[in-house]
């Protein structure tokens, strides 16, 4: 289903959301993220400075906040799947310099899986549109040429509570370059977090959001707050499939298993 584009307006809205349901994050896997994160963003670690197609330059708060959520939704779809009884290759917490990035977010016998992140109010899964072909292939990967993950089987969408961008915000951290470790640890200590599992989509699904121009082109406008830096291919979170019926073909042998 697409956005409701009224009167091809630059102005985007959801049409299909689905309601957060918060599950509690342990304080000791918040922590064991926040490591991971200080490291690759004000340490030895590298993330790039500008999304793909974007206009600006992040900075290291920004960064941070990314690298935060991310992860830490990485280690709570991972927790989910073990409760679950499968059996799953745990997240990387290498630091990674220059050049390098996670061949794919979690993978479970072969099956690679790709796990895109957003605060609890969101309701899209997105993909930068220059990362991405028609075929679904993952185009950073593709131009190394060395063996890394072209195709992913499965993109699921994961929600954090609260949005550590708007945290970061109201400390004035978010543009900064030098923020100590001990303050980021006081102001996410100071909240309580939790997660949910929106939804989950197929490679097949993102190859027919690709063809039906699901886009919401740069600069447009999301809800009426949010402006898009780069241009993003789309899926709502209530067209998506749920968790528990991934968690069934994962258990199943409908699905193939890689060698």
């Amino acid at each position: 289903m697409k956005l409701d584009n009224k009167e091809n307006s630059n102005y985007y809205y959801v049409s299909n959301p689905r309601r957060f349901t918060g599950v509690s994050v342990l304080k000791n896997d918040i922590q064991k993220v926040i490591e991971f994160a200080y490291a690759m963003c004000f340490g030895e670690g590298h993330h790039r400075a500008n999304r793909t197609g974007g206009h600006y330059a992040r900075k290291a708060g920004e960064k941070f906040c990314n690298t935060f959520q991310g992860k830490l939704a990485e280690q709570m779809l991972y927790n989910y799947f073990i409760s679950q009884g499968l059996k799953v290759q745990e997240p990387d917490f290498r630091i990674l310099d220059v050049g390098a990035w996670d061949d794919s977010d979690l993978e479970i016998n072969g099956i690679k899986i790709n796990i895109k992140s957003v605060a609890s109010q969101s309701n899209l899964l997105l993909l930068e549109t220059r990362d991405w072909d028609q075929h679904g292939r993952y185009l950073p990967n593709v131009s190394l040429n060395n063996g890394s993950t072209i195709q992913y089987d499965y993109f699921i969408l994961v929600r954090i509570n609260p949005d550590i961008k708007k945290l970061f915000q109201s400390k004035i951290m978010y543009h900064s370059n030098n923020i100590a470790k001990a303050d980021i640890e006081k102001l996410i200590s100071e909240n309580i977090w939790s997660y949910d599992i929106a939804g989950y989509c197929t490679n097949q699904n993102i190859i027919e959001a690709i063809a039906d121009d699901c886009i919401l082109p740069q600069n447009s406008i999301l809800n009426n707050y949010t402006s898009m830096d780069a241009e993003n291919y789309y899926i709502q979170s209530g067209d998506m499939g749920i968790i528990s019926d991934l968690v069934v073909e994962l258990r199943s042998n409908r699905h193939k298993i890689k060698n």
